[in-house]
């Protein structure tokens, strides 16, 4: 069954980076169980949106940038892949940032050295490593998760309190409200992971000898789609259950007790020590930096696919270094600007949650190219959206606008 397990799971994983567990765990204390609603709700979107992205890479074998780039003009094309590249990097940084100074709670040494080595690591196997032996690498990395799960059985929970909140929301349209909301369902539905798990669709039709393009191959499109849909709905739904309970663990410990803020990463960690005990503090600041190991490589590597694809470059992490020059120099690039931008005073939990808000609002103008693509029979052939889909796609797209301009209405008051 794990075997069966890839883009999808990666995706879902990648998902819960540290800037999704910042995000979640500021959102955990400022409002309690208040958001716990937001992972059952986004839960469909996400599946939906994510199922879409893998059809584009699966039938037409490329990716979205270079989909856009066959089929729009090239300053659509140029402005959303700008958009996905700042966000990305920002992104990057943030989450090396964090990483390091969670390493730095349970570890000795300068915040300045883990940031180097946990860049360094990340950037070296994804240069090092072909993507068949790089992956599953990735998929066991996504087990860090299951720390957020056992931070929550240590810790405990009120569990009628929690099952209410969820099921029974209470909702504010004020802006503090409103700005986290948009930044959770940005962490939950970031554009890096349409870029990714498109192609890394494409990616399989193109090292594994028995796949093709379902426009090529349509006799093989039932056991795919199949496939896409039970990997895409495992990985959202490991993604989801995790930002709940790293919801919960915060609204039980922090905001329960009076914290409502968090503004450094080393904060987050070390207000659970007294409150849930050393355990729950260690799997909180491990888990980041399990996470973050896997999200960087997915961070940096659907930034090289992009602009590969944008500018027609060889865009494959199958490809030694030498057969993939630009590509790699990209990835490389991405991760060596998140690296420096560790090193001007970027607050790492400020930035993860801003970075998150930033995700939100880019994924609107993707979401919508991305629903235009799939309508579209000169791209799809006769794989174009069936309804449930189309109409499904279209509600996430108008979600994440809607929480994007109810963000900005109120960002003021």
């Amino acid at each position: 069954m794990f075997l069966e397990l890839g883009p999808g799971l990666i995706t879902g994983a990648s998902d819960d980076d540290p800037s999704g567990i910042a995000t979640y765990s500021q959102a955990g204390a400022r409002f309690g169980f208040g958001m716990l609603w937001v992972t059952l709700f986004s839960y469909p979107l996400m599946c939906v949106i994510q199922e879409i992205s893998a059809r584009i890479g699966r039938v037409t074998g490329r990716g979205i940038a270079a989909n856009v780039r066959r089929h729009f003009p090239a300053p659509i094309l140029y402005v959303m892949v700008a958009l996905l590249l700042f966000a990305n990097i920002f992104n990057l940084g943030a989450d090396i940032g964090a990483m390091a100074a969670a390493a730095k709670l349970f570890l000795p040494g300068p915040f300045w050295a883990y940031v180097l080595a946990l860049g360094g690591v990340s950037l070296v196997l994804q240069i090092a490593l072909p993507y068949t032996k790089y992956v599953p690498y990735l998929k066991w990395l996504t087990l860090a998760l299951f720390a957020y799960i056992a931070t929550a059985i240590v810790v405990g929970q009120p569990k009628w309190a929690a099952i209410r909140a969820t099921f029974w929301p209470s909702i504010s349209l004020g802006g503090a409200y409103l700005t986290a909301l948009i930044a959770v369902l940005g962490t939950t539905i970031s554009p890096y992971l349409f870029f990714w798990q498109a192609s890394e669709e494409a990616e399989d039709v193109g090292v594994k000898a028995e796949d093709h393009a379902l426009k090529r191959a349509p006799e093989q499109a039932p056991a795919q789609f199949r496939r896409i849909r039970f990997d895409t709905y495992v990985g959202m739904a490991l993604s989801n259950v995790v930002a709940f309970f790293i919801m919960l663990t915060a609204g039980v410990t922090l905001h329960t007790h009076g914290i409502l803020t968090i503004d450094t990463a080393d904060q987050a960690a070390k207000a659970l020590e007294p409150l849930a005990g050393k355990f729950a503090f260690l799997l909180f600041a491990s888990g980041i930096v399990g996470t973050g190991l896997l999200a960087v490589p997915v961070l940096a590597g659907s930034a090289a696919y992009a602009l590969g694809e944008t500018f027609g470059w060889t865009a494959s992490l199958e490809k030694k270094p030498r057969q993939a020059v630009k590509f790699y120099l990209t990835i490389t690039a991405a991760t060596v600007i998140g690296l420096i931008l560790n090193f001007v005073h970027l607050n790492p939990i400020k930035a993860l949650f801003w970075s998150a808000v930033l995700n939100g609002v880019v994924a609107v103008p993707v979401m919508v190219l991305m629903m235009l693509l799939t309508a579209k029979r000169k791209v799809m052939g006769k794989f174009t959206l069936p309804a449930y889909l189309k109409v499904c796609g279209w509600i996430a797209t108008a979600v994440m606008f809607a929480a994007s301009l109810g963000m900005f209405l109120t960002l003021g008051r």
